[in-house]
């Protein structure tokens, strides 16, 4: 099984584009997870809503063009969890499970700390809202092997930007955030990717959209696959495409040894 993940930057967009119903199958994946969706299953055309061949699941934000995560795979989900406990969290359309059999694959679009002022005031929501889906997601891996992708909008070590000295006091890479993204870890959850490419600079996920950020390579690594111990030791690969244009991030993904 492929799980590869996407913070798309707009799904309508990467549509008009001509990018996506190619990326889908060139992909080759068995299931795709999309971040940063802005839109309603409703305003999707009908490929891309429901593309042959996929089935599509949709947790959208109730402020319109706003957020927004989705999950395509190649066999029915058994079941699909879209809610958090608390329901300050769920009116943004950030959080979706699907089940295939006894395996879990969230899309998670975790929230940015900065405010409507560029200042950092959403940091305490977005502290909350990462401990909220642990726990949700420590109680779902009891059941089986669980794959947390999407956009964690935090660079977790110093490794995981092109220039963490002048980033210190900006949302992201702020140490709350970096010590909020390494409970995860410290609870046993493994970042696959850093796993294989423990010592490796340069592997970014996202770019600014302006100064050349991509074409310079001068980006932060803050999309992320975790499994938890179970999907882990099923993991055979994790690996970035940062040549997948389309979005101001790139795709991510692994490779297992499971099947849906």
């Amino acid at each position: 099984m492929r799980v590869v993940s996407w913070n798309v930057n707009g799904l309508r967009a990467l549509a008009k584009k001509g990018v996506f119903l190619d990326f889908l199958e060139s992909s080759q994946a068995d299931v795709i997870t999309l971040q940063e969706t802005r839109t309603l299953e409703s305003q999707l055309p009908a490929p891309v809503r429901s593309p042959p061949g996929w089935y599509s699941y949709f947790s959208s934000a109730e402020r319109l063009g706003y957020s927004g995560v989705a999950i395509y795979s190649r066999k029915p989900a058994d079941k699909l969890h879209t809610q958090l406990p608390e329901e300050r969290f769920n009116v943004e359309g950030r959080y979706l499970v699907a089940r295939f059999g006894r395996i879990s694959v969230a899309s998670i679009y975790f929230p940015n700390g900065a405010g409507k002022n560029r200042d950092n005031s959403r940091v305490p929501f977005k502290l909350e809202f990462y401990s909220s889906a642990k726990k949700e997601l420590d109680r779902m891996r009891k059941y089986g092997p669980v794959y947390v992708t999407g956009d964690f909008n935090t660079a977790h070590t110093e490794i995981d930007l092109a220039r963490p000295k002048q980033n210190e006091g900006t949302t992201g890479f702020l140490p709350i955030e970096r010590e909020a993204l390494g409970e995860w870890m410290a609870s046993s959850w493994v970042d696959v990717f850093r796993k294989r490419h423990p010592k490796e600079p340069g592997h970014y996920t996202w770019w600014r959209q302006w100064g050349g950020s991509r074409e310079n390579n001068v980006g932060w690594r803050i999309d992320y696959v975790l499994a938890s111990p179970s999907a882990a030791r099923l993991t055979s690969d994790a690996f970035i495409w940062p040549d997948t244009l389309g979005s101001d991030h790139c795709p991510i993904g692994v490779d297992t040894n499971l099947s849906i």
